[in-house]
């Protein structure tokens, strides 16, 4: 039979103290990170809240400043059906069309056209730096739905607040009767 010392009896004693103040600890700091992060997503939605509004107000200037001065990067991918459709009518279609935002705030300034995008299905994964919004989208245009897919955004939180980085978006307009 093996003989325990002081020490180790000391220690065993102490071990479910030890491992109660460690669980405690990485409980309170669990429950802080998610804390942060429900601000984090709060503040998030409100981009694609104020994202919303600036297309229904026509408002380019306040659309293009929910952006990274300096991104660039908007892809417009049409799903294998509406790329097959677009083939067939013009055979140097582009499957990924890539853009900006600069370009679309353009079009939003300029367009007497009513604007309505909804979005469903919400997903928002952060760390609290960087994010990743996925969703189901219906671009709606004077109230007819002119093209629907999936959508993602990746934001960064600057010194500023939250700013998109990128839009890549699936594109599946509808058939033409």
């Amino acid at each position: 039979m093996m003989k325990l010392t002081n020490f180790a009896l000391c220690v065993l004693a102490l071990l479910p103290i030890t491992l109660t103040a460690q669980t405690l600890a990485t409980s309170a700091t669990q429950t802080q990170t998610a804390n942060d992060h429900h601000g984090d997503e709060a503040a998030i939605q409100q981009v694609m809240n104020r994202y919303h509004a600036a297309i229904q107000a026509h408002d380019g200037a306040a659309f293009a400043g929910l952006f990274l001065p300096d991104a660039n990067l908007w892809l417009n991918v049409l799903t294998d059906s509406a790329y097959a459709r677009a083939q067939a009518k013009s055979p140097t279609t582009q499957k990924v069309r890539v853009s900006n935002y600069r370009d679309f705030a353009k079009l939003v300034t300029s367009t007497t056209k009513n604007f309505d995008p909804e979005h469903s299905n919400l997903v928002i994964h952060t760390d609290g730096t960087i994010a990743v919004l996925y969703f189901d989208f219906v671009f709606n245009v004077d109230g007819k739905a002119n093209n629907h897919g999936s959508e993602t955004w990746q934001l960064v939180k600057a010194a500023d607040g939250w700013r998109i980085a990128s839009i890549v978006y699936s594109s599946e307009p509808p058939t033409q009767q």
